[in-house]
């Protein structure tokens, strides 16, 4: 199965994993913010991912983005998706049952195309790493960029599950 041989050749190192948890920590302590810096960022970056949000597909302005109760809602959702894995990072079979529902949820219900997903937490990365740029040592940019590997493959793995066919 390629979740398995992924994680053969990509493990999150038990280090890494605690250099991720206590970096998550200092971002999640902030969840709403980042969520929408992370959201706002990804909207103006790929503005063809709005297309799947119909309460704010047609803002362009992103202050206007910043003050949409969707969009905040939107961004806490995603913040607690990410905090569920990083706080079960130790279960991976907690992490897989988790990203299964989110690669389902959003091949079969909202039909987003999963390269969103790559994009997403490419973006996530940008944001974290500038707005807490003290704690994104090179070790923390290591083991998060194994994080955002481990999210795509998981949910990717989900959307081959359903039979995703674009």
């Amino acid at each position: 199965m390629e979740i398995e041989r992924w994680e053969r050749s990509e493990d999150i190192s038990d280090a890494e994993k605690k250099v991720i948890q206590e970096t998550w920590s200092r971002v999640y302590a902030n969840c709403e913010d980042v969520g929408v810096s992370i959201l706002i960022r990804f909207f103006v970056n790929f503005p063809s991912a709005k297309q799947y949000f119909s309460q704010f597909q047609h803002m362009e302005d992103p202050l206007e983005m910043e003050r949409s109760l969707q969009l905040r809602k939107h961004a806490r959702r995603v913040m607690t998706a990410i905090n569920t894995v990083v706080e079960n990072l130790n279960d991976s079979e907690k992490v897989s049952s988790v990203l299964a529902l989110v690669g389902k949820a959003h091949a079969l219900k909202h039909k987003v195309e999963p390269i969103y997903f790559k994009k997403l937490t490419g973006v996530m990365l940008e944001v974290i790493a500038e707005e807490y740029a003290n704690d994104f040592t090179p070790e923390a940019h290591s083991a998060w960029t194994k994080m955002r590997t481990l999210i795509y493959t998981h949910v990717t793995a989900a959307y081959k599950e359903v039979g995703w066919a674009q």
